[in-house]
């Protein structure tokens, strides 16, 4: 099976840009045979936290109908599309939100990012619960950011099945995570990791790019870089 893993600038607060620039990536990566593309953490929103707390039109239902070009561009190519937002909660707080939409348009999971840093737990509400997806066979866990500090999520995954972690993140050059915390999940538990990071100027600083994968013996399988916006592909073996 092929991944995708995308870095974008996202436009901060244009949900409609940016849910542009996803479903354009979903197309692009899906023509080249991903099965499953992976995006960066509040990549539909940009990583804006005060600007969500104070923008209430920028939380997202599961069901919000400004996703339906994502929708379609899963259907047209047969690609799940790992993508993040604020998404509205039952308390009706949002939360950094992966939805996972499947290749027929359908939602195959929502996970809440657990671990909030900084600012989130001001206007986030935390998750309390893994992410999981199932696709073709292979069984798929999902972690945002902070959340891969914390090493028993990625324990939880492999005691449960899952061959490739997918991350959602928000990481600019000077982080540690890319040498430190990704190939460690990937070597210590015998996994994939697959990264979406992000380009541009964001609330946490300027995103690095460098979006890629790391092999279950903790190498790097696949970078983009830094020079601009795409997607790296990896197959899982």
């Amino acid at each position: 099976m092929i991944l995708a893993a995308t870095q974008f600038a996202p436009v901060a607060g244009d949900l409609d840009a940016n849910v542009r620039t996803v479903a354009g990536l979903v197309r692009a990566a899906g023509a080249e045979g991903a099965r499953v593309v992976v995006f960066a953490e509040l990549c539909l929103s940009g990583y804006e936290p005060s600007l969500i707390r104070d923008t209430p039109d920028l939380v997202l239902a599961e069901d919000d109908p400004r996703l339906e070009p994502v929708r379609e561009a899963c259907r047209a190519t047969g690609a799940a599309a790992v993508v993040n937002g604020p998404v509205r909660t039952a308390d009706g707080r949002p939360a950094v939100t992966t939805l996972v939409i499947g290749p027929d348009g359908s939602l195959l999971t929502r996970y809440d990012k657990r671990h909030l840093y900084g600012i989130e737990s001001e206007v986030f509400a935390p998750g309390t619960s893994d992410g999981r997806f199932e696709l073709d066979g292979v069984r798929f866990a999902t972690a945002t950011c902070y959340d891969n500090r914390f090493p028993d999520l990625a324990e939880r995954a492999a005691a449960d099945g899952c061959t490739a972690y997918l991350a959602s993140s928000v990481l600019s050059a000077d982080n540690d995570s890319f040498e430190k915390v990704y190939p460690a999940r990937a070597r210590d538990f015998g996994l994939y990791v697959v990264l979406g990071n992000v380009l541009g100027t964001n609330e946490d600083g300027v995103g690095a790019g460098r979006a890629g994968a790391w092999g279950p013996d903790g190498e790097r399988i696949a970078d983009a870089g830094e020079a601009g916006p795409g997607f790296v592909l990896a197959e899982l073996r």
